[in-house]
């Protein structure tokens, strides 16, 4: 695969475990922190842009529902629950991921230490290329998340914020959705 050859027909993005009763332990997440900001404007950017969305919810039961402020924004998602620290290890999220056909997965999420790190593993070993969002990735400790970006890089994922990916994706200014994801960013 070409790197870094993103278009809007070959790439999904992947929420990991935005949930309502695991958020607020992450201070990057809470009370509408930074990494939630960033996941919410790239959740948006991607429904303006036409980008499938898979959000993936771990023990749901336990640790609650995606967060309302993420779901929101892309209302045709497709909610997926999940046991695995790996959303690929997930039967019914790997099958969705092979039905979209992208090639590229953007990725954000909680926690980056655990479950997004597992999950970018793995999508570079199936021969995804993930695309990880690095201001809307969060752990519980800071330095676990800085630890988690450095071994996803070393893996061959891609990272770079909210704001470059959209923009990588939309490709030129004056045309299709730029105005709109300009309004998202300022």
């Amino acid at each position: 695969m070409p790197h870094f050859q993103c278009t809007i027909g070959n790439t999904l993005l992947l929420v990991i475990d935005v949930q309502e009763r695991f958020a607020p332990a992450i201070p990057a997440i809470a009370a509408g922190g930074p990494a939630a900001a960033s996941m919410e404007t790239l959740v948006k950017g991607c429904q303006l842009l036409g980008i499938p969305t898979l959000i993936s919810q771990q023990y749901p039961r336990g640790l609650g529902q995606t967060l309302g402020h993420i779901q929101k924004h892309a209302p045709e998602a497709q909610v997926l629950d999940k046991t695995h620290f790996s959303a690929v290890d997930d039967p019914a999220i790997r099958g969705a991921l092979a039905a979209s056909e992208a090639d590229y997965i953007i990725v954000c999420g909680i926690e980056a230490h655990i479950c997004v790190l597992a999950t970018v593993a793995d999508l570079q070993q199936r021969g995804y290329q993930a695309l990880v969002c690095s201001d809307g990735i969060a752990s519980r400790n800071p330095q676990h998340c800085e630890s988690a970006l450095a071994s996803m890089r070393q893996l061959g994922a891609l990272a770079m914020p909210a704001e470059s990916i959209l923009f990588r994706l939309q490709r030129q200014a004056g045309v299709g959705a730029f105005k709109a994801l300009q309004g998202l960013v300022k």
